[in-house]
């Protein structure tokens, strides 16, 4: 696999992601790591709905997208109203049948960068509460535990509770 090139996502590229996510999903529930996200529950909807006020990054290697992103400059439903200091990555997605090892951590660092250049100095996320694969995961990553969300909305589903981490990024 070449490297990674980074680039926002446009409306063409709406089924390409819901595509990432379901495949995502479908891995994670493989893997033992169920509640989090299931396929068929995002469509091109929200993923349009999130480009209008957000980003949606997609990873591409050798010309095919292999993972996406989600960005936001708030998230009050998980953290409440904050001054603007932060950038909340969501939805971290990989082709895990084309990708290697390590390139989840790879998108993570390229949603890092990206907070930094808008002037933010934070990164933040949030994850399944309970699930701890996840959570080392992102403590692993430089990140860590700074709160808990109780009865997080979600989108077409019930509400979830969320561990919250964040990293310092510049």
């Amino acid at each position: 696999m070449s490297d990674l090139l980074f680039r926002l996502a446009a409306e063409p590229d709406l089924a390409t992601v819901v595509r990432l996510r379901d495949d995502a999903a479908r891995w994670m529930n493989a893997q033992g790591i169920t509640g989090q996200w299931q396929p068929g529950e995002l469509g091109e909807d929200h993923f349009l709905r999130i480009m209008d006020g957000g980003e949606v990054w997609i990873a591409e290697a050798d010309g095919r997208a292999v993972g996406a992103w989600e960005l936001w400059w708030e998230d009050e439903d998980a953290w409440g109203a904050q001054p603007p200091t932060a950038g909340y990555v969501h939805r971290l997605m990989v082709d895990h049948d084309a990708v290697a090892p390590g390139t989840g951590r790879r998108l993570l660092q390229a949603a890092e960068r990206r907070v930094a250049e808008a002037g933010r100095t934070l990164a933040r996320l949030d994850c399944l509460a309970g699930n701890a694969r996840l959570t080392a995961y992102y403590l692993d990553s430089g990140y860590q535990v700074v709160g808990h969300k109780e009865g997080k909305p979600q989108p077409g589903g019930t509400a979830k509770s969320f561990t919250l981490l964040e990293k310092p990024v510049q």
